[in-house]
C-alpha cells in the first residue's frame, strides 16, 4: 500500500496552467543582452579603432608591434609595413602587427 501512494497523488495532482512564453524567455534575452553591451560592443569598438590607426599609419611614425618591438615605419604597403628597428636593420612585418602609434619622439628618450 505505500508503493501506490505516490502513485496516487501523483495522479490526483491537477494540471500546472501553461506560463507566458515570454517570461519563459525573457531571463536569457535578458543574458543575451548584458553580454552584448558587456563584451560584443567594446571588442567592435577596440577592432574599429585598430583599423583606423592602421589606415592612418605613414612613413616616420613610431609604432610597436604585437611582439614588443619598438620602431620607425620606412614603408606602408597595401598589406605589409616596413619598419626600421635599429639604424640599417629594417623588418617588413604585415600592418596587423602593429599594436600601437608612439608619439613622435618617443624612441629616442628609450
Amino acid at each position: 500500500m505505500n508503493l501506490a501512494m505516490p502513485l496516487i497523488l501523483a495522479q490526483a495532482a491537477p494540471a500546472a496552467a501553461p506560463g507566458n512564453p515570454l517570461m519563459t524567455f525573457l531571463p536569457l534575452i535578458v543574458l543575451f543582452g548584458l553580454m552584448y553591451f558587456m563584451m560584443i560592443r567594446p571588442q567592435m569598438k577596440r577592432q574599429k579603432e585598430h583599423r583606423a590607426m592602421l589606415s592612418a599609419l605613414s612613413k616616420g611614425d613610431e609604432v610597436v608591434t604585437t611582439g614588443g618591438i619598438a620602431g620607425r615605419v620606412e614603408e606602408v604597403g597595401e598589406s605589409f609595413v616596413t619598419v626600421e628597428i635599429a639604424p640599417n636593420v629594417k623588418v617588413k612585418l604585415q600592418k596587423s602587427a602593429v599594436s600601437q602609434v608612439l608619439p613622435k619622439g618617443s624612441l629616442k628618450s628609450a
